[in-house]
C-alpha cells in the first residue's frame, strides 16, 4: 500500500431524523409510536409510514429516508478500504446533527433493527448509551463546522450539477491530507446553498442522478484501486 492517508467521507444533509414536534399529534406518528411502545418524540421519521403526516412538512422531498443512510453505511463500513483502516465516515443530517461512526462498528443488516438503533442514538446521544468509548455518538453541528473540525480545506462535493470527471480522478484528489468528499444522503432535490458555499470543487461522476449508496461504493472502489487493496 502506498499511502497512510484516509478517505474522509461525509453523507451530507442526510434524510435521518426523529419525528419533528409539529407532527407528534398526527395519527400516523401516534400509531407508529403506540405499535412499538415508544413516545412520539422517539420515533424515526419514515416516509413509508408517515407520508400523510409529512404532507405539509418543509422540504419533505428530502426527508424521511433513513434507509439511504443504512445502505450507504453498510457499503462503506463493510468495504476492504474500511477494514484496512483507510476510511473515516461521518453522517451529517438535514437537522444539523452529526453522527460520528467508529470504524469497527457492525451495524445491523436488518433495516428495522437499524431504525431502532438510530432512535436510541438520537434519544440517548450515543451507542451504547453509557459507554466511555461509544461505537456511535451524535453532536449538534453544522456541515461547515464538521468540515472545519476534521481539518478539511479541500471540500469535494459530488453532485450531478458538477463538472464531469472520472471517478479515479476524484479518488486521487480525495486522498490528499486536507480533503473531504461529501455525498448527498437525501432522496430528491439538491444540496442547500450553504453546502455549495463550502465546496472547493463540485464534481459529477455520471450524467444522471445516482443513489447515494452507489456513489459511496464507487468512490470507495476507486480508492481501493488506488491503494491496490483489491
Amino acid at each position: 500500500m502506498v499511502s497512510k492517508a484516509k478517505l474522509k467521507l461525509i453523507l451530507g444533509e442526510s434524510s435521518l431524523e426523529l419525528a419533528p414536534r409539529a407532527l407528534w399529534r398526527h395519527p400516523a406518528i401516534k400509531k407508529s409510536a403506540e405499535r412499538r411502545g415508544k413516545k412520539v418524540s422517539e420515533v424515526l421519521l419514515e416516509v413509508s409510514l408517515h407520508r400523510a403526516a409529512m404532507q405539509g412538512l418543509e422540504r419533505r422531498w428530502k426527508r424521511g429516508r433513513p434507509d439511504i443512510v443504512h445502505l450507504s453505511l453498510l457499503n462503506a463500513l463493510g468495504s476492504p478500504l474500511n477494514i484496512e483502516g483507510f476510511l473515516e465516515v461521518y453522517v451529517h443530517t438535514i437537522g444539523d446533527l452529526v453522527i460520528f461512526v467508529r470504524h469497527d462498528v457492525r451495524l445491523p443488516r436488518d433495516y428495522r433493527r437499524f431504525v431502532g438503533l438510530m432512535e436510541q442514538l438520537l434519544v440517548k446521544g450515543k451507542v451504547p448509551p453509557y459507554s466511555a468509548k461509544p461505537l456511535l455518538y451524535v453532536k449538534t453541528m453544522s456541515l461547515r463546522r464538521l468540515v472545519k473540525s476534521i481539518g478539511a480545506e479541500n471540500v469535494i462535493l459530488l453532485s450531478e450539477k458538477g463538472v464531469k470527471v472520472c471517478i479515479d480522478e476524484v479518488a486521487e484528489e480525495a486522498f490528499k491530507p486536507d480533503s473531504v468528499v461529501i455525498v448527498g444522503g437525501f432522496p430528491h432535490g439538491d444540496f442547500e446553498e450553504e453546502t455549495y458555499d463550502i465546496a472547493s470543487k463540485v464534481y459529477s461522476i455520471y450524467n444522471k442522478s445516482l443513489d447515494a449508496w452507489i456513489v459511496v461504493s464507487r468512490i470507495i472502489e476507486a480508492c481501493e484501486r488506488k491503494l491496490r487493496i483489491l
